[in-house]
């Protein structure tokens, strides 16, 4: 039985890619996801604001004082002794490519083009064998239109694609108003593959404080209906590789997404609940079905469910609506 799949131009031992978490924190962690199964390991994200506040705190160290006497010259610190965020995170990469045999993937979290330049190809140099940009951006301004968002969007795509020579995954949100056509639009700027769907964080009130807290919900298999409608409807249609996230917690919502038409499946929520053993158990049941099923390869059944291959099409547009709303009794 043959579950390797390529994802990013890259040969995987296997569907089951844990993404971006605090499961990436530690090369004791990071291993011990290895050894559970996994095929390639989605960092933890260096955020755009990490890099900014270097770059600011950098600078008032190297420059505070300075004008005061000429001997303050002398005063400069060494800025190896300074805890600078995105270096640790490089030197973390470093590190895991030396420790572990699996693909390791940078991730970049931001949304202007800025100092993301410079930390992807940082990111190359220190070994990341792809780099997931992860766009997190909230348009709250009135004036700004989707268009302008698109826009930004595919200039940070542009910009590092022209930094890197290592392939590049966009973790794209669900809330375009043209899903397909942005989708279309980052795999023309040259997206080796798009991430299907970042989860952004939505907060919450405290009654008792009466303050706005952040606060993360892990997801449940619910979570992945959203995700496995757009694979099976981008499937064939985008030379871009494809990979679900959210809500994939089991085997059997991995069978789907693979028939949906993803190239992998990422886990976090059931890794975090259940710990990296539950990547043995999902690969396990995986196999098992697939030899009941008569499935020789994760390659045989990947797309067998995608809009195109299906006998209703329709299934995943509108034209079911008024169907699903009577399916309830």
């Amino acid at each position: 039985m043959d579950i390797t799949t390529t994802y990013l131009g890259l040969k995987l031992k296997n569907p089951i890619v844990p993404s971006a978490s605090p499961l990436s924190y530690t090369l004791d962690s990071m291993k011990q996801l290895e050894d559970a199964g996994a095929a390639a390991i989605v960092m933890y994200s260096l955020f755009e604001e990490q890099i900014a506040h270097e770059r600011s705190e950098l600078l008032h160290y190297l420059s505070h004082g300075t004008e005061s006497y000429a001997e303050a010259l002398s005063y400069f610190p060494d800025v190896q002794q300074y805890n600078l965020g995105p270096d640790d995170y490089l030197e973390h990469i470093q590190s895991a490519k030396k420790s572990l045999a699996i693909p390791i993937i940078g991730s970049l979290n931001g949304v202007s083009v800025g100092g993301w330049n410079e930390y992807a190809k940082k990111i190359e140099e220190a070994g990341a064998d792809a780099i997931e940009l992860n766009i997190y951006y909230i348009p709250t301004d009135l004036n700004v239109s989707g268009a302008e968002i698109e826009k930004k969007y595919l200039e940070v795509l542009q910009a590092i694609k022209q930094t890197v020579k290592i392939p590049i995954a966009v973790k794209l949100s669900p809330f375009f108003s043209a899903l397909a056509n942005i989708a279309k639009k980052f795999d023309q700027a040259g997206a080796n593959g798009l991430v299907l769907f970042n989860r952004f964080y939505q907060p919450d009130i405290d009654l008792e404080t009466l303050e706005v807290q952040p606060n993360v919900i892990l997801s449940t298999p619910n979570a992945m209906r959203l995700p496995m409608r757009w694979i099976a409807i981008l499937h064939g249609k985008i030379k871009a590789s494809l990979a679900a996230t959210s809500g994939i917690h089991t085997a059997e919502d991995v069978l789907k997404m693979l028939m949906a038409g993803a190239d992998v499946t990422m886990m976090c929520s059931a890794l975090l609940k259940h710990g990296p053993e539950q990547i043995t158990k999902v690969l396990r049941d995986l196999e098992n079905w697939m030899t009941e099923n008569e499935y020789v390869s994760v390659q045989q059944m990947k797309g067998s469910m995608s809009q195109k291959a299906v006998a209703d099409p329709a299934a995943f547009e509108r034209a079911n609506y008024m169907k699903s709303l009577h399916s309830y009794k």
